[in-house]
């Protein structure tokens, strides 16, 4: 499903900062655009950013099922600063948080959380319906073999003597013993 990213820029409230950029909704089944003025309120301005395709999986929908019943479900974009004249460069929305995550964890990313409007919550929720299927937890049981009983294999083969096996071999003129 194609998503329109708004971005509202307000001005910065430090001399390094000039302005501050925020994701603050979504359009869902947006045409696609290139930081399109949408809004202006006194200094703040809200632009159409980008349009990208919202993309679900079967293998995600745990994910998907989480952030649906957080208490404010929500879609994640994905930003970077940009090389070209656009201040940012939107390149993921996603409606799994462990992806979220997964970009947020490296730092190199911008990735703000963005109200998800109602109707790609029923949209979202249909395709949990239709392809969520529970993973049976099982839990994974132990071996009864006794392997305490024998230490092949436990030390250095180089090492003749069974005192200790777990020293290291010691070198006596340049030669190993």
């Amino acid at each position: 499903m194609p998503l329109g990213v708004v971005i509202r820029r307000t001005p910065g409230v430090t001399r390094w900062a000039r302005h501050v950029w925020k994701a603050v909704a979504v359009l869902p089944g947006a045409p696609s655009a290139n930081w399109k003025e949408m809004r202006r309120d006194g200094d703040a301005v809200e632009y159409h950013a980008a349009t990208l395709t919202l993309e679900l999986f079967r293998t995600d929908t745990e994910a998907y099922l989480q952030g649906l019943s957080s208490q404010a479900p929500a879609i994640y974009v994905v930003m970077r600063e940009s090389d070209t004249e656009n201040p940012l460069d939107v390149t993921l929305v996603t409606a799994s948080p462990y992806e979220a995550q997964d970009y947020a964890d490296t730092g190199e990313e911008l990735v703000e959380k963005v109200p998800m409007p109602d109707g790609l919550v029923a949209w979202i929720r249909d395709f949990i319906t239709l392809h969520h299927e529970d993973e049976v937890f099982v839990k994974r049981r132990r071996n009864k073999a006794r392997v305490d009983q024998v230490q092949d294999g436990i030390g250095d083969a180089r090492i003749r003597q069974t005192a200790d096996v777990y020293r290291a071999p010691a070198t006596r003129k340049g030669v190993l013993h």
